[in-house]
């Protein structure tokens, strides 16, 4: 269990990457594109229909398969090992709270459109799912991937940045939906495969699973920062549900407020609804959902557990919390837990399985970037641009669709260099930390829309001025903590940072628990509205 050979100052992979590494990822290239040729093939991209919903004729495998390959892409790789390595288990919650079947629309902000009937809030949320698909997806996904190339190759984080942005922009702007859907699926047979082997051989290195509560608990970096515990793995690391105030995941945010989040992710994003709109039936649908849900069952034992272990096997860099000892690993003075799964790969895989990893990894970079692209342009084209030119025509609609996903792929690399060095060091801290303050409010709206006939536009949107103040006040609250230098409620340490206390307004509560308060100020004001307009009819009839 000694510390492997990692100079991370000059990123240079302490293992080469040979020839035989570099056949398998050749092989996985060559299949990927192949099954991108032929599924495109097998759909009309010339229409809207069949661009951005593949023909909705899909069925259930290839669905659960691209729900759970655009659920699990390269930045919940990185995000959830690193979280692990930092925090241990109890991330898994964000994984286990895990199907809205709406036909003959194409995003979810259109079925507002037809249920409210007017056009505002449609327009609003479509901005928004935009906003949250930049700071949340896109650079997540190019940041992680990048960082796991950079760590294995020794490449340039920007340099290995622009040619995955050139691989998977290409077959996503030229294939469409179904193009998306069957990569996934070849996508999702390497990864659980690839982070099964990987998993085995992490446990093996430390002598099983029975040694691993033990070993974490003992994984503390030789260099540490005085008179802190920052450099302590936490007590409670194998415990899913933690105290409600001092633990870094309590257990009543991640059961009530990420309730809240999983609702909108799973219902309402409009990533992960895509693929259900593209199902050939309901019972396809509903299939595919299962599907998925047992999928996502996995990353506890393929993910977190082998981040863990990454901390047990290599604490000097995996755990630092010095800063300038972190700056010489990572390059990132926060923290460097976000490298715990690449440093696995780069030094317990033999060569042929190393690049088989490596392959994992650029599998589940570009499944998820290549869903965000085609979702996120189907929103700015079918809910924004169809509303600016209600005369646009189908070529049209589709060529600025292509020129959407060219803006949002450089206004997500311009973030990357702010998202490297927020929340902590920790990728799925910042992720959940940006939803949490976002997402609430959507989720009320849909709820709401759902399942209370009374609710209209014109309270969403002028009476319940909750819904826009309360998504506006967080994200102000919030932004010192998205900031290089700080952090958000909560961060489990390691990492430099992570001894610095929130700021005041935000005082020690966890941001899971400020999502409850979110989704209430998006829903009180709009059935309080509702219900005084009732009772003055009622009790005034020529109101």
């Amino acid at each position: 269990m000694m510390e492997g050979n990692f100079t991370a100052g000059s990123f240079t992979p302490s293992q080469q990457f040979s020839v035989a590494d570099l056949v398998v990822v050749v092989l996985y290239f060559s299949l990927n594109v192949a099954v991108g040729i032929w599924s495109s093939c097998r759909v009309n991209r010339n229409t809207v229909s069949g661009y951005f919903l593949a023909g909705r004729d899909m069925a259930w495998w290839p669905i659960g398969a691209s729900l759970f390959a655009s659920s699990e892409g390269s930045g919940l790789f990185i995000g959830l090992a690193g979280t692990g390595a930092a925090g241990g288990i109890a991330v898994t919650g964000f994984e286990w709270n895990c199907s809205l079947s709406l036909w003959q629309i194409v995003t979810m902000p259109e079925y507002l459109q037809r249920r409210f009937g007017g056009e505002r809030i449609q327009m609003y949320l479509s901005g928004l799912s935009l906003l949250l698909s930049i700071f949340t997806k896109i650079s997540t996904d190019l940041y992680s991937g990048a960082l796991f190339v950079q760590v294995c190759l020794g490449w340039d984080l920007y340099l290995a940045t622009v040619l995955m942005l050139v691989v998977t922009g290409l077959y996503t702007i030229a294939g469409g939906l179904a193009a998306v859907i069957y990569t996934d699926a070849l996508q999702t047979l390497i990864m659980v495969l690839g982070a099964i082997v990987l998993a085995v051989k992490a446990f093996n290195e430390i002598g099983g699973y029975p040694n691993l509560e033990e070993a974490y608990l003992k994984a503390v970096p030789s260099k540490i920062v005085p008179n802190t515990t920052c450099h302590l793995p936490r007590a409670d690391a194998m415990h899913l549900f933690r105290d409600p105030v001092s633990g870094d995941l309590p257990w009543t945010g991640m059961t009530f407020g990420l309730s809240i989040m999983a609702t909108w992710y799973w219902c309402t994003d409009q990533v992960i609804v895509q693929r259900s709109l593209s199902a050939k039936s309901l019972c396809h649908a509903k299939a595919g959902s299962i599907l998925a849900s047992y999928l996502k069952m996995l990353p506890l034992f393929v993910i977190i557990m082998p981040g863990m272990i990454s901390r047990v096997l290599y604490p000097d860099t995996v755990a630092c919390v010095d800063p300038e000892e972190c700056a010489r690993v990572c390059g990132a003075a926060v923290g460097c837990s976000n490298i715990a799964y690449p440093k696995l790969v780069v030094e317990l895989m033999p060569s042929g399985l190393r690049g088989l990893m490596i392959a994992v990894m650029m599998a589940a970079l570009m499944s998820s970037l290549t869903s965000i692209f085609n979702s996120s342009s189907t929103l700015f084209t079918m809910d924004i641009w169809r509303k600016l030119r209600p005369g646009a025509g189908e070529r049209e609609l589709l060529l600025v669709g292509r020129v959407v996903t060219v803006v949002l792929v450089a206004l997500s690399v311009v973030w990357i260099p702010i998202l490297q060095s927020s929340s902590g060091g920790q990728l799925y801290v910042y992720i959940q930390a940006v939803t949490s303050y976002l997402a609430p409010p959507v989720t009320a709206v849909f709820v709401l829309a759902v399942f209370w006939p009374r609710a209209n536009e014109q309270v969403h949107v002028l009476g319940g001025p909750g819904d826009g103040l309360g998504t506006w006040g967080s994200a102000n609250t919030s932004l010192p903590t998205l900031l290089p230098g700080t952090q958000a409620p909560g961060t489990p340490h390691p990492g430099p940072h992570s001894c610095i206390h929130p700021p005041e307004l935000l005082g020690r509560r966890h941001r899971c628990h400020l999502s409850a308060p979110q989704a209430r100020q998006g829903g009180v004001p709009v059935v309080g509205r509702l219900t005084w307009e009732c009772f003055l009819i009622k009790s005034h009839p020529g109101f």
